[in-house]
């Protein structure tokens, strides 16, 4: 199957992603080799693993941060040769400008009618009516809704999330899961969520894959009714053990 068979429309609400025989090698460091992965359009996929096994530059290769050695990586059955102006990224530190509202950092792109468009996307999140308070002000939960709001305003087709709750306590962290979960069912986008913790991966995602050295050591559905009740299903636990396993 080539990259042409995945091409959706862009107005889809997801894209489809691609990587074919996708080698990335840092001098003599082989990172990935030979690697192959699909993700349908819409989909919401974890990608599991220990430091070191390459999630992180998984994620910079499907951003075009990064250029794989060989192989090729697609994106709406398109190459990815720089960042694709329908992926946008959220990572583990909010990174605010200090200087600017919440509101200004939502909009931080300034396009047409922005401050309409960031207002909006911050009722979405849950911070209407904070749209004049400045970075230092909010929580450490408030702060990352604000970059999920910046990250989610331009609507992007793919969300790429790297380690973006880890820094957050246990409610929190359970409160963004559901607010990231009800974005998405409603929008649609494609989502990759690079993470260490196997109860989140289970607890948000469609299906999750693990790496383990550059390689993919587990490749599981996970079907579980949502909107998901973490802890409370015997079958999210018997999948936490699968890929613990495979870890």
């Amino acid at each position: 199957m080539s990259l042409a068979d995945f091409y959706v429309p862009e107005s889809a609400g997801g894209l489809p992603i691609s990587l074919v025989r996708v080698e990335k090698a840092f001098g003599a460091l082989s990172v990935l080799a030979n690697f192959n992965l699909e993700v349908p359009a819409g989909q919401f996929l974890a990608v599991v693993g220990r430091s070191g096994g390459g999630k992180s530059t998984l994620m910079r290769l499907i951003a075009g941060l990064d250029a794989p050695s060989s192989g090729r990586v697609g994106i709406g059955g398109r190459k990815v040769e720089r960042l694709h102006p329908s992926v946008r990224l959220l990572f583990q530190e909010a990174r605010l400008v200090p200087w600017q509202t919440v509101v200004e950092n939502v909009g931080i792109a300034r396009g047409p009618n922005w401050q309409e468009k960031a207002r909006g996307t911050l009722a979405d999140v849950g911070l209407e009516g904070r749209e004049g308070d400045w970075p230092s002000v909010l929580s450490g939960g408030q702060r990352q809704r604000v970059a999920l709001a910046r990250a989610l305003v331009s609507e992007p087709q793919i969300l790429l999330l790297d380690e973006p709750f880890g820094a957050l306590d246990a409610l929190t962290r359970i409160e963004m899961h559901r607010l990231l979960e009800r974005i998405w069912t409603g929008r649609g986008f494609t989502t990759v969520l690079i993470t260490h913790d196997v109860a989140e991966a289970v607890a948000l995602a469609d299906r999750v894959v693990v790496l383990r050295e550059g390689a993919i050591a587990l490749d599981i559905e996970i079907d579980l009714d949502r909107p998901r009740q973490e802890l409370a299903d015997p079958r999210a636990v018997d999948l936490q053990r699968q890929i613990l396993d495979a870890v």
